[in-house]
C-alpha cells in the first residue's frame, strides 16, 4: 500500500515571547532576562497602564527597551510585551502593519508599507461603476433620452474631447470577438487585463485603446511596447506576445 504523506507543519514565525512585563524587571532580574533574549531581534509594544503606548523593533532587545527608560519616552510606560521572529526579512513590514492597525500615541513616524498598492482608487471605481449600472437599471430610459439628447449634436466631439478612439481604428479590433484575457509580469508582480469584444482593453476599471496606453498605466505613465508587454493564451494555454497576432 501507498504510504500516506505527512503534512509538513509550517513554522511559526513568532518563535519565542513575554507579555505584560513591568519595567522594574531590568533593574532587579537585568541578567535573567538578557540570558533570554540577548542577541534576538523582533517587536515590542511599551504599556502605560493598560493603554499601548509605542510599537518598535529591536536587533537587540536587552539593550533597547531599557534605553526608553532614559530617553524620551522616560516615565510615559511601565509594562511591556516584546516578540522574538524567526527571520528578519519582514520584520520591518510587521512593524509598520502594527503600526497602521494600532495608532499607538508614542510613535512619531508610522511607516509606509512599501510594494503595496493603494487599493482604494480601484474600489472607488468599481462602486462608481456599480453606482451607474444601478441607475441604468432603476432610470435606464431616462438616462438614455437625456444622453441622446446631449450627445445628438456633437457626437463627434464629444468622442474626440474624451479620448475614445473611433472604434474601426483599434488596433485589436477583429482578433477577439469574444473578449479575452492578457497577463504582464511587471517588477515581480502579475498583472491581469480583459480584451473586451469592442477591442479595447480594460485594466483596473479603466479601457484603453491600445495595448501600448494599457501597459503604459501599468508602469505608471511609462512609454511601453504593448505589443511585446501583454501575452495572451493561446488554444495550448501557452501565453503568447500579442505581437504574434500581427504576423
Amino acid at each position: 500500500m501507498p504510504k500516506k504523506k505527512t503534512k509538513r507543519k509550517s513554522r511559526s514565525i513568532i518563535i519565542g515571547h513575554l507579555e505584560r512585563i513591568s519595567s522594574k524587571v531590568f533593574d532587579q532580574y537585568r541578567k535573567q532576562i538578557t540570558d533570554i533574549i540577548k542577541g534576538n531581534y523582533g517587536v515590542y509594544a511599551l504599556y502605560r497602564r493598560d493603554k499601548l503606548y509605542y510599537i518598535g523593533l529591536a536587533t537587540d532587545f536587552h539593550r533597547r527597551i531599557p534605553q526608553h527608560l532614559k530617553d524620551r519616552h522616560k516615565g510615559r510606560w511601565n509594562y511591556f510585551s516584546l516578540y522574538i521572529i524567526r527571520k528578519s526579512d519582514h520584520i520591518r513590514e510587521i512593524e509598520t502593519l502594527l503600526l497602521c492597525i494600532a495608532n499607538p500615541s508614542g510613535n512619531v513616524q508610522k511607516g509606509k508599507l512599501k510594494g503595496s498598492r493603494n487599493l482604494g482608487p480601484k474600489l472607488k471605481r468599481l462602486m462608481t461603476e456599480d453606482f451607474k449600472k444601478f441607475m441604468e437599471v432603476t432610470f435606464g430610459d431616462t438616462i438614455k433620452k437625456t444622453s441622446i439628447k446631449k450627445g445628438a449634436t456633437s457626437k463627434s466631439k464629444s468622442r474626440s474631447a474624451s479620448g475614445i478612439m473611433p472604434k474601426e481604428k483599434r488596433p485589436l479590433l477583429g482578433y477577439f470577438p469574444k473578449g479575452k484575457m492578457i497577463y504582464a509580469n511587471y517588477k515581480g508582480q502579475q498583472f491581469k487585463a480583459w480584451i473586451s469584444y469592442h477591442a479595447r482593453i480594460r485594466f483596473e476599471g479603466r479601457y484603453y485603446d491600445t495595448p501600448s496606453a494599457a501597459g503604459a498605466a501599468v508602469r505608471n505613465g511609462k512609454s511601453t511596447d504593448g505589443w511585446h508587454f501583454w501575452k495572451y493564451k493561446d488554444k495550448n494555454g501557452e501565453l503568447q506576445k500579442l505581437s504574434t497576432l500581427r504576423k
